[in-house]
C-alpha cells in the first residue's frame, strides 16, 4: 500500500462498476477517504439471496470485506413498481432472466403493464447503501433514496441504461433517459443515498 494511503481511510466498493467507483470517490474523496473496487483483489460475487434491498446490500458489504480485510461500502438498487406488488426489486436486472439484458426486461416491464392506465403505472427508483467497518460489524451505516415517477407506455430517448427509458420524471417532464447525465446524477435515487451515508460517514469520522 503507498506511504500516502492512511489504512484507516480507505474502504473497498463491493461493485466492479467504474461509474459507481468515479461517483462515490467524488464524493468521499474530499472526506479523506480512498476508495478502491472489489476488482482489484478478483473477488468472487456476493450471493445475493436477500428479500430487500438493504438485506442484499449488507451481504455484498460484507463479502467485500470479508474478502479484503477492509471497511467496504455497497448499494443495492433496482425499480419498484407499485401496480406490480413491488416488482421487478431486487430482480430488477434480471427480471427477464438470469441473462436478459436492458431491451428484455423494458420488454417485459411494458407487457406485465399491459392494460394498466397511466395514473396506476406509479413508481420509484431505490436505493439502499451500506457501509461496514468490518464483515462482523453489528452496526453498520445504512442510507436509503428513493426517486418517484411513474412508467411510460413506450421508452423515450437514448441515455442512461436499465429502465431508464420507460422512467418518466414529472418534474423535468421527460425520460430519465432523456435526461443530461449531471442532471440525472443530481436526482437520483443513489445520490439521495449516497448524500445522506456521506453525511452519516463524516459525523462518525469527524477527526
Amino acid at each position: 500500500m503507498p506511504d500516502w494511503i492512511d489504512p484507516d481511510r480507505l474502504l473497498v466498493l463491493a461493485s466492479g462498476n467504474a461509474g459507481k467507483l468515479k461517483e462515490l470517490s467524488s464524493m468521499l474523496t474530499p472526506l479523506g477517504w480512498t476508495v478502491r473496487s472489489q476488482g482489484e483483489w478478483k473477488i468472487s460475487e456476493a450471493v445475493e439471496d436477500g428479500l430487500s434491498f438493504i438485506e442484499n446490500a449488507l451481504i455484498k458489504a460484507r463479502h467485500a470485506a470479508r474478502c479484503t480485510g477492509l471497511q467496504a461500502l455497497a448499494d443495492d438498487s433496482g425499480l419498484v413498481v407499485d401496480a406490480l406488488s413491488g416488482m421487478p426489486g431486487i430482480y430488477s436486472s434480471r427480471y427477464a432472466g438470469p441473462d436478459a439484458d436492458d431491451k428484455a426486461n423494458n420488454q417485459k416491464l411494458l407487457q406485465a403493464l399491459r392494460g394498466v392506465a397511466g395514473p396506476d403505472r406509479a413508481a420509484h427508483f431505490y436505493c439502499a447503501m451500506v457501509f461496514v467497518r468490518h464483515a462482523e460489524d453489528p452496526a453498520p451505516l445504512i442510507s436509503t433514496g428513493k426517486w418517484p415517477g411513474r412508467i411510460l407506455e413506450q421508452p423515450r430517448g437514448e441515455g442512461g441504461f436499465g429502465y431508464d427509458p420507460l422512467f418518466w420524471v414529472p418534474g423535468n417532464q421527460c425520460s430519465s433517459a432523456q435526461l443530461p447525465p449531471e442532471v440525472k446524477n443530481s436526482l437520483s435515487h443513489r445520490r439521495q443515498a449516497l448524500t445522506a451515508l456521506t453525511g452519516q460517514m463524516k459525523d462518525e469520522f469527524r477527526n
